[in-house]
């Protein structure tokens, strides 16, 4: 069993940086493949970033790729999503998620675990 818990989130100004965090309780935490998603108001929820525990590969939305990087410290069972170059239509929740192995990485439905959210607000 796998709890998630995710920090960082705010309000931040077009063009701004922040970074997320995603603290993991559990032993294995090095050995499961964390995502992080995101849902906007009236949206469904949507893939931002992947890491894979195996290999270290990691994997991004196109509307986040050379903006976003995604992260993790397993000393600290952590991960995290270094957000950069914020626009407003980055306003969202944002949600941790994990799996022991994730095939289709942008599948909500892949991904056994997952936060309680974190609120990102990009102001224009």
């Amino acid at each position: 069993q796998v709890q998630l818990v995710e920090s960082g989130g705010g309000l931040v100004q077009t063009g701004g940086p922040l970074r997320l965090s995603c603290a993991a309780s559990g032993r294995t935490f090095s050995r499961y493949d964390m995502g992080w998603f995101r849902q906007a108001p009236g949206k469904e929820r949507e893939f931002v970033a992947h890491f894979s525990w195996n290999g270290g590969s990691t994997y991004y939305a196109a509307s986040v790729k050379g903006r976003f990087t995604i992260s993790r410290d397993n000393a600290k069972n952590t991960v995290y999503l270094q957000m950069n170059s914020l626009k407003p239509e980055d306003t969202a929740v944002y949600y941790c998620a994990g799996r022991r192995t994730v095939v289709v990485v942008t599948s909500t439905r892949e991904y056994d675990y997952w936060g309680q959210g974190t609120q990102v607000t990009v102001s224009s």
